[in-house]
């Protein structure tokens, strides 16, 4: 078994070390592992600089997830790396999508034992990385109003079996209300899918399924696919906004719904009035355009096989 570097936060709290050490436990009864603490994009630099040919394990969410891929992309690094994850986050999305098991002892069996398989990545106009999900309108909103109810609800239940994924959903009823529709011109590999005239909800570029906690705002989406899956909502009224909204609590039904158009691509832009983004839950913006495309296979990820994964 390759050596291992463990990259985890700084700033993590005293439940998220105990649980980290339960998974070094695991780590050490096999390889060797060091374990590196990072709080800023100097001192993660570092560390994989001394990396070299060690399997890279990400303790961490979705945002230390992102942080760490985006290092290895700007460093030119991501071609040669072998990652891993040990989801140690609140939404833990990429990890929900793929089968990787959010309990972290059958989480570091996976580091060890499960495939190393060539995965996609989105990269945009300006050579920022995403690696599950970006989204715009009412979605990257409900991202930033769902981090709030994430925490709050997150405290109710045991561990990771709480109420902390419900986050998402409540965000995006809220939002859906006190948001503006958006007049966007969408185009997929060049085709126009949604143009001015037609005001949106909010529109969804994923590489992953789910955001917010487990929400499957894109359900087909495959990393390995070498595509990217559209989802655009047009759900602005309120009485649409209302059974879209419940829809998508409903994991994909929101696929159902009159109002929503999906599509598959490699190539994607969005341009038309001021929007915010989300992208693997950071915020960004107002932009008057964006466009992401599929870089396919462009790193090497240990995923569980079949028989591994575990689909919450």
């Amino acid at each position: 078994m390759d050596p291992l570097i463990v990259i985890t936060n700084k700033d993590a709290g005293t439940a998220d070390q105990e649980t980290l050490d339960v998974a070094l436990g695991v780590l050490r009864e096999r390889t060797s592992v060091e374990v590196a603490a990072t709080s800023d994009p100097g001192e993660l630099d570092g560390v994989l600089q001394r990396a070299g040919s060690r399997r890279i394990v990400v303790a961490g969410g979705d945002g230390s997830l992102h942080a760490v891929m985006a290092a290895l992309h700007r460093r030119n690094q991501l071609g040669d790396a072998v990652v891993a994850l040990l989801p140690l986050g609140t939404g833990n999305d990429f990890a929900r999508g793929v089968g990787i098991p959010l309990d972290i002892e059958d989480a570091a069996r996976i580091v060890l034992e499960g495939e190393v398989r060539e995965t996609d990545l989105i990269v945009d106009e300006v050579g920022e990385i995403v690696v599950n999900n970006v989204h715009v309108g009412a979605g990257a909103e409900a991202s930033r109003k769902g981090h709030t109810w994430k925490t709050r609800l997150g405290s109710i239940g045991i561990g990771k079996v709480n109420l902390g994924k419900l986050g998402y959903p409540i965000g995006a009823l809220q939002s859906a209300f006190n948001h503006a529709e958006l007049h966007l011109r969408v185009e997929v590999d060049g085709k126009v899918v949604n143009d001015l005239d037609r005001p949106v909800l909010m529109v969804a570029v994923g590489n992953g399924a789910n955001i917010g906690g487990g929400t499957g705002v894109t359900p087909y989406a495959d990393p390995e696919s070498g595509s990217v899956d559209v989802m655009v909502s047009r759900a602005v009224s309120p009485l649409a906004k209302l059974s879209y909204t419940m829809k998508m609590a409903r994991q994909g039904s929101h696929l159902e719904h009159p109002d929503v158009d999906y599509h598959r691509g490699t190539t994607v832009s969005v341009s038309g009035e001021a929007f915010y983004c989300s992208a693997d839950g950071e915020i960004y913006g107002p932009e008057r355009q964006r466009s992401w495309h599929v870089e396919a296979a462009a790193y090497r990820f240990v995923l569980p096989s079949a028989e591994q994964a575990v689909f919450d």
